[in-house]
Parts: C-alpha cells; sequence; structure tokens
C-alpha cells in the first residue's frame, strides 16, 4: 500500500484548507468582538457626557443626586447587554468551530475506512484477525468520539440554557 502524490497533494491541500478555515472563523469573531467594543466605548463617552451635562445643569444638590441615581440603572442594562452580545458571539464561534471539527473528523474516519480496507484487500492469508483487531479499535475510537461529542453537546447546551436563565433574571 503506498500513496500516491496526488494523495499526497490532497490531504495538504485539505489540510490547508482547514486551517483557512479556522483562522476565518476565528477573525471573524474578533472583528465582530472589536466591532461590539468600538460601540461601546462610543456610547460610554457619550453617556458620560450626558450624565455629567444632567449632574451640571442641577438646580439643587438633590436634584444632582437624582440626576446621578436614574443613571445606575441604564449602566447595568448596558452592561448586561455586553455581556449577552459577548457571550453570543463566542457561542456561535465555539458552534462554527465545532461543526469545523467534527467535519474534519468525519473526513479523517472516512480515510481511515479506507486505507483499513485497502489493507485488509492486500493483507497475506491469515491476517484476518489483525485486521479484524485495527477495524474494531477504529470503531472503538469512532464511537467514543461520538460518546464524548454527545457530552461537550450537553454540557453546551446547558451552559446555553443557564446563561439565559440568569440573563433573563437580571433583566
Amino acid at each position: 500500500m503506498s500513496i500516491n502524490v496526488e494523495q499526497f497533494a490532497a490531504a495538504n491541500k485539505a489540510t490547508v484548507d482547514s486551517l483557512l478555515a479556522v483562522a476565518n472563523t476565528a477573525l471573524a469573531s474578533a472583528e465582530r468582538v472589536a466591532a461590539l467594543n468600538l460601540s461601546t466605548a462610543r456610547s460610554a463617552l457619550e453617556d458620560v457626557a450626558s450624565n455629567t451635562r444632567q449632574v451640571m445643569e442641577a438646580k439643587t444638590p438633590q436634584a444632582a443626586l437624582e440626576a446621578q441615581k436614574a443613571m445606575a440603572q441604564p449602566v447595568m442594562e448596558k452592561a448586561a447587554a455586553y455581556s449577552r452580545s459577548i457571550y453570543e458571539i463566542s457561542t456561535q464561534t465555539q458552534q462554527e468551530l465545532a461543526k469545523m471539527a467534527e467535519t474534519q473528523f468525519s473526513e479523517f474516519q472516512k480515510s481511515v475506512a479506507n486505507m483499513v480496507e485497502l489493507a485488509a484487500k492486500s493483507a497475506p492469508a491469515g491476517s484476518e484477525g489483525a485486521v479484524a483487531a485495527v477495524q474494531s479499535a477504529i470503531a472503538a475510537a469512532n464511537s467514543a468520539f461520538g460518546n464524548m461529542n454527545s457530552i461537550a453537546k450537553q454540557f453546551a447546551d446547558a451552559a446555553q440554557k443557564n446563561m439565559s436563565a440568569a440573563f433573563k433574571q437580571g433583566k
């Protein structure tokens, strides 16, 4: 069993494509976070200017105090909104990366299965036990990955529900 140049080139191209997809996903996420941070900073600056104006225009100390108190609630709401946005960005990025990993693992599984099948066809007589052991090991690894992936999805779903509940309570 030998790997020809075309198979090697295809494997290298697939690896580069996968790395580029991961890099593009990470960069898109970073862009979204940067845009959110810029928007939040701009909004905070505008709020500070407006709030300072309101306090400075107050005619009495009591009015100034009331103006300051009125500012606290919107600040907390905006902080919660910012946290929700960051959480959404990170969740979406994690989901995209998980899909990529699943696709890559699926392609890897197909490739290994093809190699094992090819090796089984060209194996000498009497090596059926060894081939069966390799196939069994691959099946066990696939099952373990499936179980791990299922547990990871359950954990992510539970975390998502907990975060959603926490954000709803914060409103």
